[in-house]
């Protein structure tokens, strides 16, 4: 066995393992701390899985998957199914960023635990949600990809379900429901392209292995829809508002940080890699579909009176740029789509950690009860001016490259539909900023409320520590973006030298 390839078993096997001991550890804290140790290495292992024998200049026409790192080996014979793993350039930023938000998560569970249950059984299932997540960008075999994807229901269901909000049982029930929805569609996705190309191997498969015309429209269809769900794409986003509001403040991290993007890279990955005729029939939809999302996801925003559902109904504009960026299946869009997630992750993350904090300490989460909170706590208002002000696209920040690139993205795609979309996505930017500025405007200014004049103006140093590395990557990513997109260039062009050929 490698060296990449022990890292490739590690990265599975240490938050697997974490979460047995977590569960099994006497005493609440001892697991905690256990968990976190657990994640911490996994965080370690992740980042060492960069590079290897095929970095991005390795790259050509054929394969379009071409791994750093892999591991192949063989599962159901009878079935020829095989246990295979691998990470590219695609694949490892968000690798990174699971194992990061997770070992933030848990870290934070050190100092606070939510009402509803022993702190040790909220963080081994995080670890096995982590399992599931870091499973679903590593699979490159389609079966597997179907089998990590699902792992990721059940112990979310339990967190929001467990640990969350008064309303937390129905969230819990419609997330799962809808998720069962979405599985259900990948899983007759899935069958329809292993039946016909005979393979489940996602690097045979890339570039539509001799589908048909006719498999691959019905293939990318119910592929596209399965991930919308998980994405969300508008309209099958309804399920998102109150999954984040309800779940607690590292479930609502975990939901938005890197759950969201299990559906943007199986788009991209499985839909637009394995089904590219698919994708190029189905493009101008799936634009029309994340405009749409973009203005609905703001114009619901501007009417929100709750910070938890403003940061969650904000998810879905936001990935709307990256469903945009997709959808336009050119360089620019694809690379927009990529480092859109990251920023997206570790900016909505920080939000959701600044939202918790506040709702903890005011208890409450009403934008009316939180005016003036830079007179009282004007270190939380600054960190929460930081990252609204990152999420609506500021340059220098993290989050300006996706949306502003996927714009140029349509407008490079041409033609009066795509044009029409980038106008159309350019103005949603706008009501971005607006619902921004009235966030901001409504918690951190004016004189404070009742709820807010009780706080003090100290942070725990256990805030700190989740806080700071998010604060520094929005800084890192949105100042050097090559930290993402030199990564991508490779994969995204091979990719493409497949499906647009």
């Amino acid at each position: 066995m490698t060296w990449g390839q022990f890292l490739l078993v590690a990265v599975l096997a240490l938050p697997a393992l974490g979460a047995i001991a977590a569960a099994l550890v006497p005493g609440d804290r001892a697991g905690r701390l256990v968990g976190t140790v657990a994640a911490g290495l996994t965080l370690l292992a992740t980042v060492a899985l960069v590079g290897g024998d095929h970095g991005w200049f390795g790259y050509g026409p054929r394969p379009a998957v071409q791994p750093w790192h892999q591991l192949d080996l063989p599962w159901v014979p009878g079935l020829d199914l095989r246990f295979h793993l691998g990470v590219d350039g695609i694949s490892w930023p968000l690798v990174v960023l699971t194992a990061l938000l997770t070992v933030l998560c848990c870290g934070y569970s050190l100092w606070r635990v939510p009402a509803g249950g022993s702190g040790r059984a909220l963080v081994a299932l995080l670890l096995v949600v982590e399992v599931g997540i870091l499973g679903t960008f590593l699979a490159l075999d389609l079966v597997l990809f179907f089998l990590f994807f699902e792992v990721v229901l059940l112990p979310m269901y339990a967190v929001i379900a467990g640990w969350g909000g008064a309303d937390r049982r129905r969230a819990a029930r419609k997330f799962a429901l809808y998720t069962l929805f979405g599985s259900v569609l990948l899983l007759v996705g899935v069958y329809v392209v292993v039946a016909a190309a005979g393979t489940a191997d996602l690097m045979v498969l890339t570039g539509g292995a001799g589908l048909s015309r006719g498999t691959q429209l019905a293939a990318f269809t119910l592929l596209a829809l399965a991930f919308a769900v998980k994405s969300p794409l508008w309209p099958l986003h309804s399920w998102l508002p109150d999954a984040h509001t309800q779940a607690p403040t590292v479930g609502s991290v975990i939901l938005a940080g890197v759950l969201l993007k299990m559906g943007t890279y199986g788009l991209i990955r499985v839909a637009v890699g394995v089904a590219p005729e698919g994708a190029r029939w189905a493009a101008p939809v799936l634009g029309a579909l994340a405009v749409a999302a973009i203005l609905v996801g703001a114009l619901v925003c501007l009417a929100q009176d709750e910070l938890k559902r403003l940061i969650a109904y904000s998810s879905v504009g936001h990935m709307g740029f990256v469903l945009l960026g997709v959808a336009t299946l050119t360089a620019t869009g694809l690379q927009a789509a990529l480092i859109g997630n990251i920023a997206h992750g570790v900016l909505t993350g920080l939000l959701f950690f600044l939202a918790g904090a506040i709702k903890d300490r005011a208890g409450t989460g009403s934008l009316a009860e939180l005016s003036g909170l830079r007179e009282s706590a004007p270190r939380l208002a600054g960190l929460l001016g930081f990252a609204a002000i990152g999420s609506l696209g500021l340059p220098g920040l993290a989050g300006f490259w996706g949306e502003a690139f996927a714009v140029v993205a349509a407008v490079q795609r041409g033609g009066g539909l795509w044009t029409t979309l980038a106008v159309l996505a350019a103005l949603g930017g706008a009501l971005t900023a607006a619902y921004v500025l009235r966030l901001l405007r409504r918690v951190t200014h004016g004189r404070p409320s009742p709820a807010v004049g009780r706080l003090g103006p100290g942070l725990a140093g256990a805030e700190l520590t989740a806080w700071t590395p998010l604060v520094l990557l929005a800084l890192a990513v949105g100042l050097v973006p090559a930290l993402v997109l030199s990564y991508a260039a490779g994969p995204v062009a091979a990719l493409l030298g497949v499906v647009t050929r």
